[in-house]
C-alpha cells in the first residue's frame, strides 16, 4: 500500500473501484437477506455513525497533510534563509577562504534546489551524493578557517555554516514525514465498511446516487495522498525561495 500512496490517480482509481465493487456487494447481501423492518431504524443510527467517524478520521487525515504540507514549505523558507546569511557571512573569512566557500555556497545552493524540483530517483540519488560530498567541503572549509583564524567573527560564520548544514536535515526529516500508513489503513477499513453498509441499506440497486460515496470518499483519499506526497503529487512544494536566493546572488 506504501508505494500506492505515491501516485494518487491509481490510489483515486483503485479506491473507487473498491468501494463500488463494497457497495455492490452490500446490496448482493441485501437481496440474499432482506432487512426485517423493526431493524431499519437501528441500522441507520449504525450506519450514521460510520459515515460520522470516517468523516472524522477523513477530516483528521487532511489536517495532518497539511501540516506536514506547511512545515515542508517553512524548511524551505528556512533553508534559503540560512544559505544566504552564510553566504554574507563569508566576508568575515580571509579573502581566499571567502571566495571558495562562495563557490561551494553557489553549488550547494543548486543542488538543494534540484532536490525540490527532480521527480527521477535515480537523479535524487546523486543529488543526495552531491549534497553530502558539499556539505563535507563546506564544513571542512570554514573549520580550517577557523583554527587557523579564531576569532569571533570567523566563530560566527563557523554557526551560520552548522546552520545551513542542519536545515538540510530538517528538510529531509520534513519530507519523509508523512501520513502512518496505519493511518491510512485504518480509513480504508472504514470506508469499505460504510460502503458495505450503504449498500445493505439502499432499497434498490441501481441509480447514480449508489455510487455517490465511493466517488466522494474516493476524492477524499485523492486530495490527502496529492498534499502528502512531497514529489509525485501535483501539489508540491515549489522552492520558491531559494530560486529567488539564486537569482539574487547570480545578479550579484
Amino acid at each position: 500500500m506504501k508505494a500506492i500512496l505515491d501516485y494518487p490517480l491509481a490510489l483515486f482509481a483503485i479506491s473507487l473501484f473498491v468501494l463500488w465493487l463494497s457497495v455492490q456487494l452490500g446490496g448482493f447481501i441485501r437481496r440474499k437477506r432482506s432487512m426485517p423492518q423493526d431493524e431499519r431504524d437501528d441500522f441507520t443510527l449504525v450506519i450514521n455513525a460510520g459515515l460520522t467517524l470516517l468523516a472524522l478520521i477523513i477530516g483528521f487525515s487532511f489536517s495532518m497533510a497539511v501540516s506536514r504540507y506547511n512545515q515542508r514549505k517553512d524548511y524551505e523558507e528556512e533553508e534559503a534563509n540560512a544559505i544566504g546569511t552564510e553566504y554574507v557571512r563569508v566576508d568575515f573569512l580571509p579573502a581566499s577562504d571567502a571566495a571558495n566557500l562562495r563557490n561551494l555556497l553557489e553549488r550547494y545552493l543548486e543542488q538543494r534546489t534540484l532536490f525540490y524540483t527532480t521527480r527521477d530517483l535515480r537523479q535524487l540519488a546523486q543529488i543526495e551524493t552531491e549534497t553530502a560530498k558539499l556539505q563535507s567541503q563546506l564544513w571542512t572549509s570554514v573549520k580550517t578557517s577557523a583554527e587557523v583564524h579564531p576569532t569571533p567573527p570567523v566563530t560566527l560564520a563557523v554557526w551560520g555554516m552548522n546552520d545551513v548544514l542542519n536545515r538540510q536535515g530538517y528538510t529531509q526529516a520534513a519530507w519523509w514525514n508523512r501520513i502512518p500508513v496505519a493511518a491510512w489503513s485504518l480509513m480504508v477499513f472504514l470506508a469499505i465498511c460504510c460502503s458495505l453498509l450503504v449498500g445493505y441499506g439502499s432499497r434498490r440497486q441501481e441509480g447514480f446516487l449508489f455510487t455517490v460515496l465511493p466517488f466522494l470518499v474516493s476524492v477524499a483519499f485523492f486530495l490527502i495522498a496529492e498534499i502528502d506526497s512531497p514529489r509525485t503529487g501535483v501539489i508540491r512544494v515549489a522552492p520558491q525561495n531559494l530560486i529567488s536566493l539564486s537569482q539574487s546572488l547570480h545578479r550579484q
